[in-house]
């Protein structure tokens, strides 16, 4: 499938997707989240792929949030459906049996601020801004900010983020526990993929039972988050990740991971 308004190029086990709409600073509308839906069908299809990364197009922004002039002519059904949408292609991303990694390169706004945080983590360039200013339409943030915000930062700096429609620098993003990294703009793609090419070398049953425990886990009690933890670890003894890391060790070597999610 050719797509208009992302980019996908995938490098040896890092796929990234550029959001392309730079004359309008990549505004999400109902066709991009439709290529960026097949974009990620395509990476799940791909049993070479072991990252995603997530940026934007231009050195303006990453996502200047959704695109208003579509958004404006939206009766209100329209309007819940655009919203579920574009939920569905965030928590796709969130699910994905990958990590992903968002490269936010300058205005991160409403749907920007949302899609960097469906991915598991954030690194940001100096002059990226963040913020949900969705108030100041008289409307509120509809792509899972609500909820993916609150449960980073917690409710209080949530609360005050999406009231006020304030927006922040990375300096603050990264102070609230927001992002993980702030990068200058021209070493940005280099440490996101430095990270990326050291997360790609790691057995990908043991990635894949990471990331949901973390994530399904932390979504409940500690018992019953350790009890989860448990399991998968047992399950992970299974894979020939599992077995290749572990003789590697003992023949003081190292690793080659080649197993597959099965």
């Amino acid at each position: 499938m050719s797509f208009e308004n992302i980019i996908l190029e995938i490098d040896n086990n890092i796929a990234t997707i550029f959001f392309n709409r730079p004359k309008a600073l990549n505004a999400l509308n109902n066709a991009l989240f439709d290529e960026l839906d097949a974009a990620l069908d395509q990476i799940m299809a791909n049993s070479d792929v072991r990252v995603l990364i997530l940026t934007g197009s231009g050195d303006k922004a990453f996502v200047a949030g959704a695109d208003i002039s579509e958004l404006v002519k939206m009766n209100p059904l329209q309007a819940k459906y655009f919203s579920r949408k574009g939920q569905k292609v965030f928590s796709k991303i969130e699910d994905l049996p990958i990590p992903a990694i968002a490269a936010v390169n300058g205005f991160a706004l409403g749907g920007g601020s949302e899609a960097a945080l469906a991915c598991d983590f954030i690194y940001a360039s100096e002059k990226a801004v963040f913020g949900l200013p969705e108030i100041n339409l008289g409307l509120i943030p509809g792509f899972g900010g609500t909820q993916r915000l609150a449960r980073l930062v917690g409710n209080n700096r949530a609360k005050e983020l999406v009231f006020t429609g304030k927006n922040i620098k990375a300096d603050k993003a990264l102070e609230y526990g927001m992002i993980n990294k702030i990068c200058s703009p021209d070493t940005l793609m280099e440490e996101v993929l430095k990270t990326a090419n050291l997360i790609a070398s790691k057995g990908k049953v043991a990635l894949r039972a990471a990331k949901e425990v973390i994530q399904n886990g932390t979504a409940t009690d500690l018992e019953t988050g350790c009890r989860i933890e448990n399991d998968a670890f047992g399950l992970t003894m299974s894979s020939e990740d599992a077995k290749e890391g572990t003789s590697a060790f003992l023949e003081k070597r190292k690793p080659e991971f080649k197993g597959e999610l099965k």
